[in-house]
């Protein structure tokens, strides 16, 4: 069959139309000597002769006129083979409304209608034999590509965790690969033991790992489970670290949906993956969601941070109008610009460098652009140093915030959404106490204004610049030691993409000033995540990376929370998310004692500043103090 698929394109399509007209008239040679016990008699001699030659110009013209000897036969698919039917139906169509409404004899002295013992097998014969002719070429020309690909190649034996849907079409991409041997499948659903899917074998379940990798030779375990359970990854590579095989995972589900990746990019088994969490539903964007944003004017500050810059990413899916990206660093706003442009031309971005306490650039810049949306990202966020500089924290985050709102509820904003904190919550910080001021702020400056509010708390996001996980990453690299700050010590953790996702779709449901809280799932020991991530390394913990312990730093909690005493977590109509209904702020005190703040801030008065925070009844608690760690542990760099 090779030379069907290596001789040039004129030639081949005489060759397929000579193959196809040799199984057109073999099929109805066969269906006449299957009806008639393998003798014709005389009048089914002339019958045959008669329509043998009319059968086979009509077929291959119809065939030729459908393009189906344009298809190269080494890549036929499924579209071919419907092609394929489409055009011999046509025929065996008109065939048999001869048979029914032609008279039996006519002008002619034999009947040479056909009969339906030889107009249906014939159908059936000649698709049969297009059908094997072709797949025959294509499997001939797979074993010959890999065979050439194989030659001086190590191949690799591959097993597969997870027969599910992400997992068969793993296989389908991978099949062709000639660096790889699919050996079969394991899947924890028992039913599927000993099953064929995809052309592959299911060799057993999860508990048969160690077993089937050392009994098959496995070299690699890629995990294709795209929404895996919680703590499904953890086990799975945990057992294979044991071995030891090395491991690999498909790509989130969200990032297949989205199209960024495909799932044949596996990649390496990241911490993100070990959650222990579900993420939040992918698919299609809600109505209410996209209705939000799209078509609209929508401004994002604090565009260059990690939420911010993901915030700008996904609201291009939305479709927005125009996107302006608004952030004091002039390098990450460029950046951003390019990268924004490069992923959807067709978005107008709009780049803004300005500083958000300088009220008079805000005011340039918004009503030039006059948003319908505001997004307000732009924060200090890093707890540590703004215990050190507690007016910057002020000025930031309250002071730049003021300023925003007073300049969105001037130019008319539709709708403001407010990214807050967990840290907000009986804050034992400045950072927190600042982000529990721009949530009253929020209220204060939205009541009895036209612009819908959202403020949205959520935890600790994973691969966020300044986070723990870089932090461990760079200590693991650096051959430790990892540093945590107390092994009791917990956190609330999610993806980046995820807690975006949901921020948008909180902020859709923005309307009183509502608070809205994301699900965070279990809050996780940071000791926990330590270990996972030097387990990741291929590295074992207290043996190659010790892990020390060094106290927790001023203004830190060993665990957060998500809402005040008094304050109601009622669901919305998003799984995940959790809202508080907005609350009246006294407006004389609170203007008061805002304006003092900022002006103890200007002054840098720290002291004065943290006096004023205690006093303005935002639930700041501070903790002043290190709390020792236990017995025998470390005092070096920490992180948590």
């Amino acid at each position: 069959m090779a030379w069907l698929n290596s001789c040039g394109d004129g030639h081949i399509r005489g060759a397929q139309a000579a193959v196809d007209g040799f199984i057109i008239l073999l099929s109805l040679l066969t269906a006449y000597l299957v009806r008639y016990d393998g003798v014709m008699s005389h009048d089914h001699l002339l019958q045959f002769c008669f329509w043998a030659p009319i059968l086979l110009g009509v077929r291959l013209l119809l065939i030729r006129n459908l393009g189906v000897h344009r298809f190269l036969w080494r890549f036929v698919c499924l579209y071919d083979i419907i092609v394929i039917a489409r055009a011999l139906s046509f025929v065996t169509l008109a065939l048999l409304l001869l048979r029914w409404l032609y008279p039996s004899r006519a002008a002619f002295a034999y009947d040479l209608r056909l009969p339906l013992g030889i107009i249906v097998p014939e159908f059936l014969l000649s698709l049969a034999g297009a059908i094997t002719i072709r797949s025959i070429c294509r499997i001939a020309q797979d074993r010959q590509d890999r065979a050439h690909r194989d030659l001086g190649r190590q191949i690799r034996r591959v097993l597969l965790y997870g027969a599910g849907r992400a997992g068969v079409m793993l296989a389908h991409e991978l099949a062709n690969h000639g660096e790889l041997k699919i050996v079969g499948f394991l899947d924890d659903d028992p039913r599927k033991r000993n099953t064929v899917i995809a052309g592959v074998r299911v060799l057993g379940t999860g508990a048969a790992l160690s077993r089937i990798v050392r009994r098959s030779e496995i070299d690699e375990v890629m995990i294709g489970i795209a929404t895996p359970p919680p703590g499904t990854i953890s086990r799975i590579l945990s057992e294979c670290q044991s071995i030891p095989v090395k491991t690999t995972i498909v790509p989130p589900a969200q990032e297949i949906i989205s199209g960024r990746v495909k799932i044949s990019r596996v990649r390496e088994v990241r911490i993100e993956d070990l959650l222990g969490r579900s993420s939040a539903a992918t698919g299609e964007c809600p109505p209410q969601v996209r209705a939000a944003y799209q078509r609209k004017r929508v401004l994002v500050t604090g565009a260059g941070g990690s939420i911010g810059s993901e915030l700008c990413r996904q609201l291009l899916l939305l479709k927005p109008a125009q996107l302006a990206i608004l952030d004091k660093d002039e390098n990450s706003i460029y950046d951003l610009d390019h990268e924004l442009r490069f992923r959807d031309p067709q978005v107008a971005v709009e780049p803004m460098v300005a500083d958000i306490k300088i009220r008079e650039r805000l005011e340039t810049l918004l009503k030039e652009f006059r948003p319908q949306v505001v997004l307000h990202a732009a924060a200090h966020k890093h707890v540590p140093l703004m215990e050190k500089h507690p007016c910057e924290a002020v000025l930031n985050n309250v002071f730049g915030m003021k300023n925003l709102l007073e300049v969105c509820r001037a130019v008319e904003v539709e709708r403001f959404v407010f990214i807050s904190s967990d840290k907000a919550v009986n804050s034992a910080n400045v950072m927190g106490a600042t982000k529990r001021i721009g949530e009253k702020l929020l209220s204060f400056y939205t009541h009895g204004s036209i612009m819908k509010a959202a403020a949205v708390r959520f935890g600790n996001v994973m691969g966020s610049r300044g986070s723990v996980i870089p932090l461990f990453q760079k200590q693991i690299e650096l051959g430790g030691p990892v540093t945590v700050t107390h092994p009791e010590i917990v956190r609330f953790f999610m993806t980046i993409p995820e807690a975006v996702q949901l921020v948008l779709c909180a902020g859709s449901m923005a309307a009183r000033c509502e608070t809205f809280v994301l699900d965070m799932g279990n809050p996780r020991r940071v000791l926990d995540l330590a270990r996972q991530m030097i387990e990741l390394a291929g590295l074992k913990p207290d043996q190659d990376i010790l892990i020390e312990f060094t106290g927790l730093r001023p203004g830190e909690k060993m665990e957060e929370e998500l809402a005040c005493a008094g304050e109601s977590l009622d669901q919305t109509s998003f799984e995940k998310i959790f809202q508080i209904p907005g609350t009246a702020v006294e407006e004389i005190s609170f203007r008061q004692n805002l304006e003092k703040l900022i002006g103890i801030a200007r002054q840098g008065d720290r002291q004065g500043l943290l006096s004023m925070l205690m006093s303005m009844n935002i639930n700041y608690q501070p903790v002043n103090e290190v709390v020792p760690p236990a017995a025998g542990m470390g005092e070096i760099a920490y992180a948590s």
